[in-house]
């Protein structure tokens, strides 16, 4: 049977921030974390790449030496029941909820637009902080009025689809982008389950946008691509849109917002979930 490997990390209390953020730059498609009742948190990463996990174990270790690191192979069988078992409910804002298909039926959130993500190892299910901090910052804007049915969005990085679909079926129609071609796969194969019109996933980086601008832009990539990128994704919004950033640690989120201040926004707005931050210009 193929195999998946998992990695656990037990870091201190003390060094737990640092080892979030580690991962943060270094497994984007996110990981599962439980505080332990010694007081230390317990960091797990799945990947299907063996050595991937054993370089993000050596490279964790030169900056926290004190943690515990455990690394194991799992059979394909056992996988997919983990997934099962970690994949439960995330609710975002007062609008979504995101479910995996096994629970498509589930009547326990009727008023709810469910959003259903095949759960992938290398794509966004909703669980990262920092996708679940941008749906709550759709789902306010929605609420306000600030975005409405029939507007047009782009999503830089779409990974899952997760950001793109939620956006369809509230209404909207647009694109998703993603420089990953498996990535683009997952969000077209997730498009199909939600049985949704108006999404097109392509594959390609802001320049794929080039010369179009949207009522709402997403981004949730990380602090470096969304500095550097700055101009282009600032000129895709149009002057009256909405413009969303996330993926980002609270204290990266100065240089960040100085990027697109540099390029004519005013400040920007910050929704914040612990230590994860989003951007907002409305």
């Amino acid at each position: 049977m193929q195999q998946i490997f998992r990695l656990d990390i037990v870091a201190r209390e003390e060094e737990a921030d640092r080892v979030s953020g580690l991962l943060a730059v270094r497994a984007p498609f996110g990981w599962e974390e439980e505080s332990l009742p010694t007081g230390e948190t317990r960091f797990r990463v799945h990947c299907e790449k063996e050595d991937f996990l054993l370089a993000l174990r050596d490279g964790i270790l030169l900056t926290t030496p004190e943690a515990y690191f455990t690394f194991e192979a799992l059979e394909e069988q056992d996988w997919l029941a983990a997934w099962r078992q970690f994949f439960t409910p995330v609710l975002c804002g007062s609008r979504f909820v995101v479910l995996p298909p096994w629970l498509a039926h589930s009547p326990d959130f009727p008023d709810r637009t469910p959003v259903l993500i095949e759960p992938k190892s290398a794509f966004g299910t909703g669980h990262h902080a920092t996708t679940a901090l941008c749906l709550r910052v759709v789902s306010d804007l929605l609420d306000q009025g600030r975005i409405t049915p029939g507007q047009n969005f782009l999503d830089l990085g779409t990974g899952s689809g997760v950001l793109g679909i939620a956006c369809c079926k509230s209404g909207l129609s647009g694109l998703g982008l993603d420089i990953d071609p498996l990535a683009v796969d997952n969000a077209l194969e997730n498009r199909a389950l939600n049985h949704v019109d108006g999404f097109s996933a392509a594959l390609g980086g802001i320049e794929a946008a080039a010369g179009r601008t949207f009522d709402l832009v997403l981004a949730n990539i990380l602090a470096r691509p969304l500095i550097e990128l700055a101009p282009a994704v600032a000129a895709a919004r149009k002057p009256r849109g909405c413009l969303v950033l996330s993926g980002l640690l609270e204290i990266q989120a100065d240089g960040v917002e100085a990027a697109y201040t540099m390029q004519g926004l005013p400040a920007a707005r910050r929704i914040t979930e612990g230590e994860w931050c989003a951007l907002l210009w409305e």
